[in-house]
């Protein structure tokens, strides 16, 4: 469990900066210079990253199970997780309705994420993971929109083609994950087996 949280307070940490810091990290950008500053994140970031995953993976084969959890719940987390990858896909397509309404899709993304997870699993961990990432999503929205607000941002009206794209992509996406990848990347199969 050491490990969980030490890759989540790192990881997590580094992605809230703009949140607690943001004049700290505009300082330190400029001073230390963008291709430094990007290199020293994303080492740090990964880092991080690797951490929650094995801390995460350790955790779960010595569940602490805190509540009981119907299997009807995973059906409604794979489903909800639907909507996360057609808005996770609305950051990268350009001009599409989802990021003209919504501004920031992927953190609106991650939020979607985590709390159908914690619907669906039951453990400490699961707590851990799924709700420290819900409740930092939150935060950096609320963020983002703040930055926006003071900034004046406008974002590109959304077409037809775009919004299209998005959501087929995103479709396609979720469907390749909840139907294959889950099952093989995490062990755990949405649909069924």
């Amino acid at each position: 469990m050491l490990l969980l949280v030490l890759g989540l307070v790192l990881f997590l940490g580094l992605h809230s900066l703009r949140i607690v810091a943001e004049d700290w990290r505009t300082r330190t950008r400029a001073r230390v210079g963008e291709g430094t500053w990007k290199a020293v994140y994303s080492a740090l970031s990964i880092v991080g990253f690797v951490l929650l995953v094995w801390g995460y993976g350790q955790a779960r084969q010595q569940p602490v199970v805190l509540w009981p959890s119907p299997t009807w719940t995973r059906h409604l987390a794979a489903l909800l997780t639907l909507p996360a990858f057609v808005l996770l896909v609305a950051a990268y397509v350009p001009r599409n309705g989802f990021k003209a309404r919504l501004h920031h899709p992927m953190v609106l993304a991650v939020k979607v994420w985590a709390l159908a997870h914690l619907l669906s699993n039951n453990t400490l961990a699961d707590l851990l993971l799924f709700g420290a990432f819900l409740v930092w999503a939150a935060l950096a929205f609320r963020a983002a929109r703040g930055r926006d607000r003071a900034a004046g941002t406008t974002y590109a009206t959304g077409s037809l083609a775009g919004t299209l794209a998005t959501v087929v992509i995103g479709l396609a996406a979720w469907a390749g994950f909840a139907f294959w990848a889950h099952g093989a990347w995490i062990g755990v199969r949405p649909f069924g087996g």
